[in-house]
């Protein structure tokens, strides 16, 4: 073997050589645990794993139990909320930021600022802004006027919306951002001949500009679905998951069954089921990538 093709295969495995422990623990700690944890919704396991096969009893006993049904539905309501409302207000703001305004360049970073935030501390940010005590109302008290009252965050019908908001703050300027990405991609000349040929700019954006955006608008439904699925910090900082179960949503459900209540086979299977809603999710998604690509 000569130098030059010891020096070829040394280049061909450094890459593999450095990947791998990465690989690895991929492998071990995020596939693994998926296993693992469709195997515990099959088991009888309590407190702690144990290896009585019981079938889909768990999943039988999920779905019998109201309090799954409340999360079902909060999340129902949550996720719809939190999607169309994100989309609408992320479009609108990247249309307003296309229009070559002046100050854009200091406008993106402030409305992109909240994500940067984790959402536990959006959470309690909002948790504080909300509490009639030392938010919002006490200080339009303290303003003198005393007659408002906004306390949503303590009342069961309303409560859920509290976490809507909470969650369209932070999310709003990445959508945004990816339709302004979008929008800064669709080619001006077939702009330019919509207009020679009268088209107004309602017809525009109706008829030419949302329809090219359609790759955005799918990837920020695939993305806002998956955050709603899996939002447990949020809820925790900002609810707790109340008043009562008002805005238990099935993240908060998985962990209080597992770690609270000690039924980690229940919570193992809402778990189970949540990992199969994201999949439907983003399995049609990337099909659609892969058959593009193709």
């Amino acid at each position: 073997m000569t130098d030059q093709d010891l020096k070829s295969r040394l280049q061909n495995w450094i890459p593999k050589l450095v990947l791998s422990p990465s690989l690895a623990l991929t492998l071990v700690f995020v596939y693994g645990f998926i296993l693992f944890t469709v195997y515990l919704s099959f088991t009888n396991s309590r407190m702690l794993p144990n290896t009585d096969f019981v079938g889909f009893a768990n999943y039988e006993r999920l779905w019998g139990l109201r309090a799954w049904w409340v999360a079902i539905k909060n999340l129902a309501v949550f996720s719809s909320l939190y999607i169309v409302i994100c989309i609408g207000i992320g479009l609108m703001l990247a249309i307003f930021l296309d229009q070559k305004i002046r100050g854009e360049g200091m406008l993106r970073p402030i409305y992109l600022y909240p994500m940067a935030l984790s959402f536990i501390v959006t959470g309690t940010a909002w948790k504080w802004f909300l509490d009639p005590g030392i938010g919002l109302e006490n200080t339009m008290h303290m303003w003198g006027w005393e007659s408002f009252e906004f306390r949503w965050i303590k009342d069961r019908n309303y409560a859920i919306y509290t976490v809507v908001l909470a969650a369209v703050w932070q999310t709003s300027g990445f959508v945004m951002a990816m339709f302004l990405a979008g929008l800064r991609g669709i080619d001006n000349e077939i702009l330019k001949a919509a207009q020679i040929d009268g088209a107004s700019n309602w017809n525009l954006y109706r008829r030419i500009v949302i329809p090219l955006l359609r790759p955005a608008f799918l990837s920020a439904f695939v993305i806002l679905s998956h955050l709603a699925v899996k939002s447990y910090d949020l809820v925790i900082a900002l609810t707790g998951g109340g008043p009562g179960r008002a805005t238990e949503l099935p993240a908060t459900f998985m962990y209080s069954y597992t770690f609270t209540r000690n039924q980690m086979g229940t919570g193992a299977a809402s778990a189970v089921i949540m990992l199969m809603t994201i999949a439907a999710i983003m399995t049609p998604y990337l099909y659609s990538e892969l058959k593009e690509k193709r």
